[in-house]
């Protein structure tokens, strides 16, 4: 089961929750919103530096639809 981040649209809070389902309602923990945006996580590797979703979909090359950067693609 995936943890996924959002920013919440209505008051710009940042939270994870744990998505056992797509159907899955989820709400903001501070407002109560349903209107939220999924957020580029940002992971930490092996030797400490973090990399991955920190950087723009317009400067990395990454989509709605898939986390591909101009050095990976796990898509095609």
């Amino acid at each position: 089961m995936p943890i996924y981040e959002y920013i919440c649209q209505d008051c710009e809070t940042s939270y994870e929750r744990l998505v056992r389902s797509k159907a899955e309602h989820i709400e903001c923990p501070r407002c109560g919103s349903g209107r939220k945006q999924l957020k580029f996580s940002t992971f930490s590797s092996p030797n400490g530096s973090a990399s991955g979703g920190s950087e723009s979909s317009s400067s990395s090359g990454a989509t709605d639809s898939c986390a591909c950067t101009p050095r990976s693609c796990g898509c095609h």
